[in-house]
């Protein structure tokens, strides 16, 4: 990377974080106005054993966790209310945040669902010379207004976007925060290791490995000690700058894979069934590739079972891994040619599923070694290619326009109600 810095970057901060609170959560409590004030939790299924995925703060309060099974968070939180996600109001919460945060600046990122960055240093002088400080709390209030009184969000001012989400994590919820080189350690000072977003247990190992204990310690080291004896690669010198507030976040990473999964909505059932619904997943899978111009080469289909599937264990194609008390496995296969479809996919991962194991818990499919459609090797596969493109632009125009799910497989009909799309963290790709 370029020259190392070692001073602290003491420009006037230009880069805000905006995090909205327990997101799902609230706008649930948005959307149902007896749900305010009282603990929500949100959950992909109407059971009493599916985790929670996201709680509100009344919820917190009381002890309630990610990922606490429903049963066991009523147990300390007996007034809990339990909702199942409902994805289309996020995304409309979503574009709405991104609206809203365009207004601003041209380079503007969402970082998933709920998080979003804006960086100012291009924007107008007339909204710089506003203060961000002055911008987020008109921010604050335009959420407010614009989507619901129950919507509050964490806002972080900083000189880079590490500094700016750390900034936004302070105090929740509800916060503002501004980090500059001259309250810089003081922030770090109040902090846990685990505290900085990329920190979690394995790093945190590797620096106490060293004696470094806290964030302040972590600021102090040379690059050299991060690069050779804690990270063993260049991210050392990348912590070493991002701690001081320079910029090594601002990249865009190319999309390498994509697909689905599912946690099946019976226990044993019947392999027919299974495959029907693995067939959705792989729908979902094509039209998430083709959205994005890519074409893929290569399928891997996996599952988790309920328990160990014993003598089977020989006998069964593929790969085998432990994962949390269950067993994890695994087949994939390249293609020599690219393929687009939905039906491509299918008949690939229906041929991979033949060897899956019993007892299945989670089905998954994901397509690999993605590349753009117009790439000019592709002319290379002849017509074959084409005359499939031309079929599915049509279908999925249609899709679009109409629905998702208008027109698809005659096999799949019915299975799209079970098969309901979740809450869509991570990537926003597709939204």
């Amino acid at each position: 990377m370029k020259t190392l810095r070692h001073d602290y970057n003491s420009e006037t901060p230009q880069v805000m974080h905006i995090d909205l609170n327990s997101c799902f959560a609230t706008v649930e409590q948005q959307a149902r106005v007896r749900l305010r004030g009282r603990p929500v939790a949100i959950v992909n299924r109407r059971t009493e054993h599916t985790m929670i995925v996201t709680a509100s703060y009344e919820a917190k309060a009381m002890g309630v966790t990610l990922g606490m099974k429903l049963k066991d968070a009523k147990k300390i939180c007996p007034g809990l209310v339990g909702i199942e996600s409902d994805p289309a109001k996020y995304r409309y919460v979503y574009h709405k945040m991104l609206d809203i945060m365009n207004d601003y600046s041209a380079h503007v990122r969402m970082k998933s669902i709920d998080e979003g960055v804006i960086d100012f240093h291009e924007s107008p002088r007339a909204i710089r010379e506003r203060g961000l400080e002055s911008i987020g709390r008109e921010i604050k209030q335009r959420l407010r207004n614009e989507i619901g009184c129950a919507m509050r969000c964490n806002v972080g001012i900083a000189t880079n976007r590490f500094l700016a989400k750390t900034a936004a994590s302070l105090h929740k919820p509800d916060g503002l925060d501004v980090i500059t080189a001259a309250n810089l350690r003081a922030i770090y000072a109040s902090l846990e290791l685990t505290d900085l977003t990329g920190i979690a247990q394995r790093n945190e190992s590797r620096l106490q490995a060293v004696g470094i204990l806290t964030p302040l310690q972590f600021l102090d080291a040379e690059a050299q000690v991060l690069r050779s004896m804690v990270f063993k690669s260049v991210n050392g010198d990348q912590w070493h700058q991002r701690l001081r507030g320079w910029e090594v976040d601002n990249v865009d990473f190319e999309m390498k894979t994509a697909g689905r999964q599912f946690v099946l909505d019976g226990y044993n059932l019947p392999y027919e069934q299974i495959i029907k619904r693995l067939h959705h997943l792989c729908e979902a899978t094509g039209k998430k590739i083709r959205s994005q111009g890519k074409v893929a080469r290569g399928v891997q289909v996996w599952a988790t079972t309920h328990r160990e599937p014993g003598t089977r264990k020989e006998s069964v194609r593929g790969g085998w891994e432990g994962q949390h008390g269950s067993r994890y496995w695994h087949a994939r296969h390249m293609s020599t040619m690219p393929f687009y479809s939905d039906q491509a996919i299918y008949s690939q991962a229906k041929q991979l599923f033949v060897n899956a194991p019993p007892l299945i818990r989670t089905i998954g499919v994901t397509v690999y070694e993605l590349s753009d459609d117009d790439d000019p090797q592709m002319s290379l596969f002849g017509d074959e290619l084409a005359r499939e493109k031309s079929i599915v632009s049509a279908i999925d125009e249609i899709n679009d326009r109409y629905g998702k799910h208008v027109i698809h497989s005659a096999d799949t009909i019915g299975v799209g109600d079970t098969v309901r799309e979740k809450i869509p963290f991570g990537s926003t790709r597709y939204l």
